[in-house]
């Protein structure tokens, strides 16, 4: 038995009469074995309660069966929807899928990319905080492709994405369908290429409705969370009433729900007194006190599609060219809009 206790490929050859090459021919290549060979190291495998190391052996062959998901927060559920559709292909491909959360924290993002080539993965899943973090830019040129997730890139990787600025673009039109003229819009921080896109896309319908692009109310955040929403519902709450708007676009759907937890704990009635419309559509939006209209996204969709990418680029190196796939929103509506009071 090995020092460890745990019994080893020599401990089966010894138990069996065969040399290490035998045992390593019955585990991988076992049509080279004859049956009673074979059949001893299999009865000596079940005697001392042998498991390969098959990460060892995974390693030694240059990668692992394994991928991996750097989500921007794990304690959002539209991550953790996408990671099922993540999931759901890498079963299909008999593939393990490592989850790492970067907590919108760039330094951690940079940690896990490291982590992750150390470990051989075959390729990485990100939804970057920063997309020109030079860790992972490295990746691809050491040999690990990288996808995208929910965020475009260009010509640099593969990405799946939905598009934002189309989003931002429903959930300000219908505000003004509506007749809400001054309109907030809340999340942050800016710097998140998915929070760009969703204010640039509700100024668009701004201007096009013939309004002032600059007259959105812009309330950045520090994350996307609930305690930020509710947050911001504090600062909306103390503008000028004349300044106030009668309705907020949101980010996302924890900035929403934070604000209208707000609004309700400050008294304040939803839509009359403010209409309110989130993004992503999870599972919480519509259970909400007052269901919450949100820009909806294919989250599983999202997921599977980004893990397929990834799993063609790392089969097919030589011939592999970059794909963008973006995905069109859709607008939901529920109780929190309605018309404006004229």
């Amino acid at each position: 038995m090995s020092s460890a206790g745990v019994p080893s490929m020599k401990d089966v050859a010894a138990r069996a009469g065969v040399s290490l090459g035998t045992v390593s021919n019955v585990l991988n290549r076992p049509e080279l074995v004859s049956e009673s060979t074979r059949g001893r190291v299999l009865a000596a495998i079940n005697t001392l309660g042998f498991v390969r190391n098959e990460s060892a052996r995974q390693l030694r062959a240059g990668s692992s069966r394994t991928l991996a998901y750097v989500v921007l927060d794990a304690s959002n559920p539209f991550f953790t929807d996408v990671a099922l559709g993540v999931q759901e292909a890498a079963d299909a491909a008999g593939l393990a899928v490592y989850l790492c959360n970067s907590g919108q924290d760039p330094k951690r993002q940079s940690a896990y990319l490291d982590l992750l080539q150390e470990q051989r993965v075959e390729g990485v899943l990100i939804t970057p905080v920063d997309a020109e973090d030079e860790h992972l830019r490295l990746l691809p040129r050491r040999g690990t492709p990288v996808v995208l997730v929910d965020r475009g890139a260009g010509a640099d990787f593969c990405s799946v994405t939905v598009d934002d600025r189309l989003g931002g673009e429903l959930a300000a039109t219908h505000l003004l369908d509506s007749g809400h003229r001054r309109i907030a819009f809340i999340g942050g921080p800016p710097a998140l290429g998915q929070v760009a896109d969703r204010a640039a896309g509700a100024r668009a319908a701004l201007l096009r409705a013939g309004h002032d692009p600059d007259g959105l109310v812009v309330l950045d955040t520090e994350a996307l969370t609930v305690a930020q929403g509710r947050r911001a519902g504090e600062r909306l709450v103390g503008l000028p009433a004349s300044r106030r708007p009668t309705a907020a676009f949101c980010a996302n759907d924890l900035v929403a729900l934070g604000l209208l937890q707000q609004m309700v704990r400050l008294g304040l009635r939803v839509p009359d007194d403010l209409a309110i419309v989130g993004y992503d559509d999870i599972e919480f939006a519509q259970a909400a006190a007052v269901p919450l209209t949100s820009v909806s996204q294919p989250r599983h969709l999202l997921g599977r599609t980004a893990a397929e990418l990834l799993m063609a680029e790392a089969g097919d190196e030589l011939d592999h060219q970059h794909r963008e796939v973006v995905f069109a929103p859709e607008l939901i509506v529920r109780a929190s809009t309605r018309m404006a009071p004229s």
